[in-house]
């Protein structure tokens, strides 16, 4: 099987795969301070918990955006697992043709974003990553990746508002009943959703102009759904993307002998 990781700087989510299935998933929390041995042991506890022994891992594939833990990953997969991972770095196969001025740039889970994306859904196609980040990546229909926009994720966003200002408090993120809101709390609700929800539309709106053509817009990431339901801009959510496409980019990177195995 084939284990799969995408640190971001919130979450790192990681999945085990059987061939092309998902057979398990679990995400922890990013934490630059944590020992190999500390991932160590909250990963095999997760593969404990569900009754999967850790040498059922034949391979592994990371894609990180937090380098400063890389090489504790990489040395807590070694010992753990008996596996050095492969890094979705430079030099890696993926597949698609990067049209990026420096594709060193490039962050590894937007190109496993865009690995999944045409594979999956072809193109022309626009992928959103709704993390930290809210990242907008787009493919032609050759599968080429052309580039994309980056804006603040929707949480990173609250919180800059509620840390940069003096009196307003700490709130929930949730779809309010009406745009006017009647209190403080509701008003925040409403500029942060209902602003995003346009920034969101906005921009799959302009990508299209700039395309001259329609594109399929699939979404990933922790706040997708709820942008999704009220943008309409977004036509499928597929919360496994990044993995998909490390598995992917996994296979495409196999000696010939392991694909024998």
């Amino acid at each position: 099987m084939i284990l799969t990781m995408d640190i971001g700087n919130t979450n790192i989510k990681t999945a085990l795969f059987d061939g092309k299935e998902m057979y398990k998933y679990w995400r922890m929390s990013t934490n630059v301070s944590s020992t190999s041995d500390e991932y160590g042991v909250r990963l095999t506890s997760m593969f404990a918990h569900e009754g999967v022994p850790v040498d059922v891992v034949d391979g592994i594939i990371v894609s990180s955006v937090v380098p400063t833990i890389n090489f504790t990953i990489e040395h807590m997969l070694l010992n753990y697992f008996g596996q050095t991972p492969l890094f979705v770095a430079p030099g890696v196969k993926t597949g698609i043709n990067i049209k990026y001025e420096n594709s060193r740039e490039l962050g590894s889970d937007r190109i496993a974003n865009a690995v999944a994306a045409y594979e999956e859904y072809g193109g022309p196609c626009i992928f959103i990553d709704f993390g930290t980040a809210t990242t907008f990546g787009v493919l032609d229909e050759d599968g080429s990746f052309l580039g994309g926009t980056i804006c603040p994720g929707i949480k990173l966003s609250s919180e800059a508002l509620v840390t940069g200002t003096a009196k307003l408090p700490r709130f929930e993120l949730a779809k309010p009943d009406n745009v006017i809101g009647r209190t403080t709390l509701t008003n925040l609700q409403s500029g942060m959703y209902y602003g995003y929800v346009g920034l969101v539309r906005n921009i799959v709106r302009k990508i299209k102009q700039e395309l001259g053509k329609e594109a399929y817009v699939v979404a990933t990431g922790g706040m997708a759904l709820m942008i999704a339901e009220e943008s309409k801009a977004i036509d499928k959510l597929d919360g496994l993307l990044t993995l998909k496409g490390l598995r992917m980019i996994y296979e495409r990177n196999r000696t010939e002998g392991e694909k024998g195995q």
